[in-house]
């Protein structure tokens, strides 16, 4: 059947949006916890060999990653296309207290969770006690 009966061609309704072939909007949220910070991020049809994490210079915390177009199929058209395709960036500040060295990563259906540990506060300063000496009366 031809799709343009339908005259989907010429129907704003069914025209993709002009950024659908990027992932520019990947949300995300960033919890945190008592003793660390987890960066969850949707990745929706990624492969989890697309996905990088990784961190740069200024304690900026980098999620990367690309998802990828269906194979095209003989003789199908779309008539609709919203799900977005290609790279995406994702940048977050990382706050003063977190770890980079102890940063893991999980994906799982769709999902990614980046936790990142927090340094822990340091130890309070104990007083130091300072000797008082007592003097002779004739060094005064």
């Amino acid at each position: 059947m031809d799709v343009q009966v339908f005259g989907f061609d010429n129907n704003p309704f069914f025209s993709p949006p002009p950024d659908h072939h990027l992932m520019a909007a990947t949300p995300a949220d960033v919890k945190e916890y008592p003793n660390s910070y987890a960066f969850v991020v949707d990745m929706p049809g990624v492969k989890s060999g697309d996905i990088k994490v990784q961190v740069e210079g200024d304690n900026v915390l980098v999620v990367s990653g690309e998802r990828k177009r269906d194979m095209e199929e003989e003789g199908v058209k779309y008539v609709r296309a919203e799900r977005g395709f290609g790279r995406f960036t994702r940048r977050f500040r990382m706050p003063v207290n977190a770890n980079l060295e102890a940063i893991s990563a999980v994906f799982r259906d769709g999902v990614l969770v980046v936790t990142v540990e927090k340094v822990p506060p340091p130890e309070p300063k104990k007083p130091r006690t300072i000797e008082v000496k007592v003097a002779s009366s004739s060094s005064m």
